[in-house]
């Protein structure tokens, strides 16, 4: 028997690196490049519509945004402005959508080329003009905004960016190891401080203000603002191994479900408060899965699942953005149970009353 495969939603003309999905719009945002080497692999955002048709859900090239000579390799999404970590700078690019009387051609699918991630030699971000695509009488605009460089280190690269609950703060971290928080739209530095030895992996926002920051040094933590308020580690409770070194790493929620990718191209999605894993696919990219994104739990999210209960989107160096699909659990609705159990307690005084008569 074949290998469980995942269905291929989209291939880009570029590894890509990074993936969010718009829960008003139902955009699905994909992004990457192959830096600034000038190998021929371009540099973009592309921006996917997804819809149902005939059941299945699909996506369709919308737009696709040139970012000259700076693959985005992180993005993070509030409302309808997008943080990309391009290099060593973040750039703000807004999008907006609207429809239109007329139509036009859809732009051309992406081809399978791919390269390798380039880290030095590109050029700082440029503002310019926003550009246009048309397909079947909907239009997005996007246009560069601010930009601001957030790593300082010899080989410059952010590595993550992530919005505060109410995005009027973006925080960053690349290479150097060095937290830095940023009010939005301005970009004016509020925060900076050292968090790890080495590059950051991943950070996060809370609504009270701490801030959890995971690293290349196998160390975990949380900060109020630049002050250390504890460090994680693993099994506190149970049994440790200190032979084995422990790394943390990004996943995706969508406060029901947790979506896992993993370094050797495995997909798979576990329910959230107890770690049972529902959905799981073996090397489904065959190499590094980059990022993964649900789709969302509110806006068009609900309407596009359809029949199922969950929707887990990856990307990977590949160029693939793939879909993976988690069936309802649930064959007969509660309502129904409800309804089924009242109606066999009727039944069923019904029967005594017949055999018994003057049971009530």
């Amino acid at each position: 028997m074949g290998r469980r495969r995942a269905p291929e939603l989209y291939r880009a003309p570029f590894p890509l690196y990074a993936l969010q999905v718009d829960p008003s719009t139902g955009l699905l945002i994909a992004a990457g490049g192959g830096g600034a080497a000038k190998t021929g692999i371009k540099n973009g955002v592309h921006f996917l519509q997804l819809e149902q048709i005939n059941g299945r859900l699909s996506a369709s090239l919308l737009h696709s945004h040139d970012t000259e000579t700076r693959a985005t390799m992180n993005l993070a999404l509030a409302g309808n402005i997008l943080a990309a970590g391009q290099d060593a700078h973040c750039q703000l690019l807004r999008f907006q959508t609207h429809q239109q009387k007329g139509k036009s051609k859809p732009e051309k699918a992406g081809t399978k080329e791919q390269g390798p991630r380039q880290r030095k030699g590109a050029a700082p971000p440029e503002k310019k003009s926003g550009t246009e695509t048309h397909q079947e009488g909907v239009e997005l605009r996007v246009e560069n905004l601010q930009a601001v460089q957030t790593d300082f280190s010899a080989d410059p690269l952010q590595k993550v960016v992530c919005y505060n609950h109410d995005s009027t703060l973006l925080a960053t971290g690349g290479t150097d190891g060095y937290v830095r928080v940023w009010k939005v739209p301005s970009l004016e530095k509020v925060l900076e401080f050292k968090a790890h030895e080495g590059e950051i992996e991943d950070l996060a926002l809370g609504p009270d203000g701490k801030l959890v920051t995971v690293g290349w040094d196998l160390k975990a933590f949380v900060w109020q603002k630049d002050q250390l308020v504890t460090q994680l580690h693993w099994q506190e409770n149970g049994p440790t191994f200190s032979s084995t070194p422990y790394r943390y790493q990004a996943c995706s929620d969508s406060g029901t479900f947790l979506g896992l990718g993993t370094v050797t191209g495995s997909v798979a999605i576990y329910i959230a408060f107890s770690l049972q894993r529902l959905y799981y696919v073996r090397e489904a990219h065959g190499i590094v899965v980059t990022d993964v994104a649900f789709l969302p739990e509110k806006g068009r999210g609900p309407e596009l699942l359809g029949s199922h209960e969950t929707a887990l989107f990856s990307v990977a160096v590949d160029s693939r953005c793939q879909m993976h699909l988690l069936p309802s659990r649930r064959s007969v609705p509660v309502w129904l149970l409800l309804l089924i159990c009242v109606g066999l307690i009727v039944m069923t005084i019904l029967l005594l009353q017949s055999a018994f008569p003057g049971f009530l």
